[in-house]
């Protein structure tokens, strides 16, 4: 049976108009404009309804498919239900794997909305429940429309939510550009306090203006960047589209161990994007 998903006052039958009609005010949410609450549209979604083994829309996703995304990872991205599916729960599952394929020990996924969704500015958003282990590097992140003639990092990066398995009550906000990349990248993490990000689904939030970004864990703030604060060039004032993955390995969490156990499954109840008002 599928479950209930909170929708801040939005009831599930009434979503198709709400993408076109509706203006949604989030409660609990600070801006960059002060600390009026913004209100916002809400303009595309995707809440993986569907039999358990479907793949996700191809209306709203493609795959990433193959290995080393210039990170030193360890799996390879598939475009296989084994490795990103419905659950039949209301869920996408993207299951990292301890397996032989193609040459690598180990499978996972990588999707996107590249060339299907790309937006300049607003609030993005998903609800999930992350992984857990040494070496598993799950993400909810953008990088910017004009990748393929600009590159990483003159193309922008934002990483909504990253997380290293192995430190299971912590995760990162962070953004790349040209001059502030890597290991350089501005950003700041997020602790919970007697609490794990693999025993619950937790909200994840960017709200990007033309002034700079922030961001939010559970509607509460924790960061915010300033389009004045990176020393190298501001690159956030274009269309970005979005992506979901579970990585293993890399230079950012390190290889997976004895500890490590697998299949490892990254949840999202939901991704939201909305437009301000």
């Amino acid at each position: 049976m599928t479950k209930t998903k909170r929708r801040h006052g939005v009831r599930r039958g009434t979503l198709l108009a709400v993408l076109a009609l509706s203006v949604v005010l989030l409660p609990g949410c600070d801006s960059l404009g002060g600390d009026d609450e913004p209100r916002w549209t809400l303009v595309w979604s995707d809440e993986f309804e569907g039999p358990a083994g479907q793949l996700p829309s191809a209306a709203n996703w493609i795959f990433d498919i193959g290995t080393d995304w210039g990170n030193n990872q360890l799996e390879y991205d598939t475009d296989r239900p084994e490795n990103v599916s419905l659950d039949g729960n209301g869920n996408l599952a993207i299951t990292a794997r301890e397996e032989s394929y193609m040459g690598s020990a180990y499978t996972s996924g990588r999707i996107k909305t590249e060339g299907l969704f790309e937006q300049a500015y607003g609030r993005f958003e998903a609800r999930i429940r992350l992984p857990t282990g040494q070496g598993i590097w799950p993400a909810f992140w953008m990088l910017g429309n004009d990748i393929g003639t600009a590159g990483w990092p003159e193309c922008g990066e934002i990483d909504i939510m990253e997380y290293r398995g192995q430190e299971p009550s912590i995760i990162l906000g962070t953004i790349h550009g040209p001059g502030y990349s890597g290991g350089n990248g501005i950003g700041t993490r997020y602790a919970l306090t007697g609490d794990r990000f693999d025993t619950g689904f937790h909200e994840f939030a960017i709200e990007w203006t033309e002034s700079g970004i922030v961001w939010f864990v559970d509607g509460q703030r924790f960061n915010a960047v300033d389009r004045d604060d990176p020393s190298g060039r501001w690159v956030f004032d274009h269309p970005f589209f979005i992506l979901l993955n579970v990585a293993v390995g890399g230079g950012f969490v390190g290889p997976p161990n004895e500890s490590t156990t697998f299949p490892q499954t990254m949840l999202v109840d939901w991704v939201r994007v909305y437009r301000s008002e």
